[in-house]
């Protein structure tokens, strides 16, 4: 089936940023607290009454708001949406949503270079600039962890079963939730959690988890039985990702095994761009693409498979796998 396109619908800007506005400016809080007129919600938002009521009223013909008489608004369902704070998270452009939002006018320099500009917007690298803002950082982590995207889910099976694993690092696993996930699915295991020292701050401590503060570029706890990457490599372009599947492979013992959970598709899947890469110059990978980037950092794939949460890739250290 052939679909049109009208290319004047899919570049408007003024829609996405006047929904950024909103969302930032409470507007929906304000009208389920029961101010609805206005004059009062441009004083409780602290804006401009009238460039805020051509807003709302460029929403309202988006099929966001209602305004059943002038001057007047209400919700409806979509834009009762705005009250979720999961959603909330990615849409305030004071926070982490800000970063993202401005990021995507960098878009014409990466595609040209292949090469991140967020440097040209906000001064720093992205990583450089979460290192630099902790109430930034923080919203970050709390956009990928549970308040943005729920409890993950720790679903999956690795080839011969998780018999013998007993130990579990998981590299850049965020303030560990996912961690926390697989210990309570498997209470004969303990785990590390692996990241940034602000993040590891930050996390709720599971019962038979330690913590590591460190970048994922140095040594990693070594001996554990499996090392999980889950939507790490996918954050990163190849030297990076090859860096960081070196240290898991140096730090697995013989008979370990890591596993990449997001960021690698089967070959022939379609082709995409994500805020990763537009942020980080990330890449999404080929299984393929992205067995040549494990074999030159010292693993070798012996499993990769659509399970019904993730498409899992299972990685040996080069010499004692077994296909």
């Amino acid at each position: 089936m052939i679909v049109s396109a009208n290319l004047w619908e899919l570049t408007d800007l003024c829609t996405p940023w006047c929904i950024l506005v909103a969302s930032t400016l409470r507007i929906a809080d304000h009208i389920a607290a029961g101010t609805d007129r206005i004059g009062p919600l441009a004083a409780a938002a602290g804006c401009d009454a009238g460039v805020l009521h051509d807003v709302l009223g460029h929403l309202v013909r988006k099929g966001v708001f209602e305004e059943p008489e002038f001057g007047r608004f209400a919700l409806n369902e979509a834009a009762r949406g705005f009250l979720d704070p999961a959603l909330r998270l990615g849409l305030d452009l004071e926070g982490i949503g800000g970063r993202m939002a401005h990021a995507w006018g960098t878009m014409l320099t990466y595609v040209r270079t292949g090469a991140p500009a967020y440097r040209e917007v906000f001064g720093l690298p992205f990583w450089e600039d979460l290192e630099a803002h902790p109430a930034l950082a923080a919203s970050f982590d709390a956009l990928i962890g549970p308040p943005g995207h729920g409890t993950p889910s720790a679903d999956f099976e690795l080839e011969g079963g998780w018999e013998t694993v007993r130990s579990v690092v998981d590299v850049g696993g965020g303030t560990g939730a996912m961690l926390a996930e697989i210990l309570r699915l498997r209470p004969e295991i303990q785990g590390t959690l692996v990241d940034r020292p602000g993040t590891v701050a930050r996390a709720q401590c599971a019962e038979r988890m330690t913590v590591a503060g460190q970048s994922f570029f140095d040594p990693l706890p070594a001996g554990a039985d499996l090392y999980l990457l889950r939507g790490v490599l996918n954050d990163w372009p190849d030297r990076e990702a090859a860096a960081i599947l070196k240290r898991c492979a140096e730090a697995a013992h013989p008979n370990g095994r890591v596993v990449v959970l997001k960021g690698v598709a089967p070959d022939g899947a379609p082709r995409d761009i994500s805020i990763e890469m537009v942020l980080v110059g990330g890449r999404h990978r080929t299984v393929t693409e992205f067995r040549e980037l494990a074999r030159g950092s010292g693993l070798e794939v012996v499993a990769a498979r659509q399970q019904p949460k993730y498409f899992v890739v299972e990685c040996r250290p080069l010499g004692t796998a077994r296909i």
